[in-house]
Formats: C-alpha cells, sequence, structure tokens
C-alpha cells in the first residue's frame, strides 16, 4: 500500500457531507423512551424497521454498503447482508443511548490494549487514539466512565460536533461531550493542553473535509484518500498515537483494541514526511484487518472509493 504525492480536497464537500447521516429527533427520542421504559428487547425490535428503512429508501447508503462489503466478503453481496450491515450500524447508535445513560451493567465489554497505553494512563500522561467510522467509539468512553481516570475528548469538525451535541441531549441533557474542532488557530494547543492533563484524546481519520492535505493508500484492493491531519499532529505534538478501535460482535457485546501506531517522540524534522506515510499504510492496513475481523462494523455510508 503505497502512498502517492500529497493533494488537497476540493473546496466542495466530499461525498461524506453532501450525503449526511439519516436521522429523526423525534424517533430517536421514541426510541430512548422505549429502551428507558420498557427494555432493550423491545427497542432492538425497532432497530429492524429502521434497517428496513435504509435497505428500502436510501439508495445511496444500499450501493455504498454493497460496494463495500463485496470487496471485504471477497464476492457480490446479497440483500440480507447489506440489511445486516445496516442493523449493525443502528445496534450501535441504539447502545450508545444506554451507554451515555450509564447504564455499563447491560454491555459485555472486552477490553485489549497494549501496555504503552496503561503505564500513559497511569502516568497521567495522557493519549492520543485514532479510530475511524468502525463500529462505536462511545463504548470506550463507555469505559472510561466506568472506570474513574482519565476523561476521553474527541476531535472533530464542528458541524458533526453540533449534530452530535444534538443528538445527545435528546438522549440525557445531562450528558457532557468534550469536544475540540480542527483547524483552528488554538486547536492544536487544546489538544496540548489536554493530553498534558492526561486525557484521552480521540481523532477519526478516515474522512477528510474541505482543503485537507489527503493521501491515496490503497484500501481493500483499491486505492482512497486518507487525511494525512491527524498523522501530522502527533508529530508536531511529539507524541505516541494509538490505534483504537470498538467492534460490535453481538447484542450488547464489544471487543476494544488498541494498537500503538507510531512513537513521534524524537522524530527529526526532516524524517516526518516519511514517518507519516509509513503511519498512514499502518493504520489503512489495521483498519482491513479489523474490517475482515467484523466486515458489518464499517460505517461509511458514502463512495469511499470516489
Amino acid at each position: 500500500m503505497l502512498p502517492t504525492d500529497q493533494a488537497s480536497i476540493p473546496p466542495d464537500q466530499p461525498s461524506w457531507a453532501q450525503h449526511p447521516e439519516r436521522g429523526s429527533m423525534a424517533m430517536l427520542r421514541v426510541i430512548t423512551w422505549i429502551s428507558m421504559k420498557l427494555g432493550r428487547r423491545q427497542a432492538r425490535l425497532i432497530l429492524h424497521l429502521i434497517a428496513g428503512y435504509f435497505l428500502l429508501f436510501a439508495p445511496t447508503a444500499r450501493r455504498s454498503s454493497r460496494a463495500y462489503l463485496t470487496r471485504v466478503l471477497g464476492q457480490p453481496a446479497h440483500l440480507w447482508q447489506i440489511y445486516h450491515h445496516f442493523l449493525t450500524f443502528s445496534a450501535t447508535i441504539h447502545d450508545r443511548i444506554d451507554l451515555l445513560n450509564n447504564r455499563f451493567d447491560l454491555f459485555d465489554i472486552h477490553v485489549h490494549q497494549p501496555e504503552a497505553i496503561e503505564t500513559a494512563v497511569a502516568a497521567g500522561q495522557g493519549v492520543l487514539l485514532l479510530g475511524a467510522h468502525l463500529g462505536s467509539f462511545e463504548v470506550l468512553r463507555g469505559v472510561g466512565q466506568r472506570h474513574p481516570g482519565p476523561r476521553v475528548v474527541m476531535v472533530m469538525y464542528e458541524q458533526n460536533a453540533q449534530r452530535l451535541n444534538a443528538m445527545l441531549s435528546a438522549i440525557n441533557p445531562l450528558a457532557k461531550q468534550n469536544i475540540i474542532p480542527p483547524g483552528r488557530m488554538d486547536s492544536m494547543i487544546r489538544v496540548r493542553e489536554e493530553l498534558e492533563n492526561g486525557a484521552l484524546v480521540g481523532l477519526l481519520g478516515d474522512r477528510s473535509f474541505g482543503k485537507e492535505k489527503v493521501q491515496s493508500v490503497t484500501f481493500l484492493g483499491k486505492p482512497a484518500l486518507w487525511p494525512s491531519g491527524p498523522f501530522r499532529m502527533a508529530v508536531i505534538l511529539r507524541r505516541p498515537i494509538f490505534f483504537m478501535v470498538g467492534l460490535h460482535t453481538g447484542p450488547g457485546k464489544y471487543e476494544i483494541f488498541l494498537e500503538q501506531l507510531a512513537d513521534f517522540t524524537d522524530v527529526e524534522r526532516d524524517e516526518r514526511e516519511a514517518v507519516v506515510h509509513q503511519t498512514m499504510e499502518k493504520y489503512v492496513g489495521l483498519l482491513e484487518k479489523y474490517c475482515h475481523m467484523a466486515p458489518y462494523n464499517w460505517f461509511n455510508f458514502f463512495d469511499f472509493w470516489q
């Protein structure tokens, strides 16, 4: 998987931003009420209706799901597999309701993490985590809330943050989100401060936005564009960066995997580009690994290989 020269995304918004994730705040409140008052089993019945709605009335998402599943499964995807894909996505959104309402007793969460993270957390050094729209990031936040310790901070674009905050307010008005929008003059300073205060700072590295610099790296057999910003941030901050993913493996079951991507602590300025290239290749390789492990956990419902 060899990256090509850097490029910039055109000023127009990319495909994923032009086709925002569908959802209804009223329906979300209904699901929340059913989940809290009547139980998860009744709420899960609604998830089948949501998955069916996507299958029937979301052609862009359906085509994107088929294209991805065909690549990851190595054969043409059937409708029932696309339906399973949408159902898994709906299940992770539903689980977020209970995680944000501190109902951790409802989940079976198994964490696989390297000793380096345990050492960093114990020393209060903070950890830089790079994820993707693969599985659930919220389950990692839930683990942090269940075991008092470092708080979790997300670096995400303001438009997405507004949607997320609106959704979280519908789920739990008391839920507090720590979100840092990238691209501002103080963004790097805020991230550095959070790390120095021992926070777990999470970024998602599989979607680019606006004129952000990108590189082409092959993913599931075909080149795709990936933002280099998260990796450059780690280089500038001279910090280790870890890959993280929380895979949905069954009703209420999650497997969290964390692996070290690179340690930029002692990288010299003239070595940065080469190290960034190598780390991006490793990141995409890990995404492929976990997509094959849990193929229905990939939630980029747009033309990823455009």
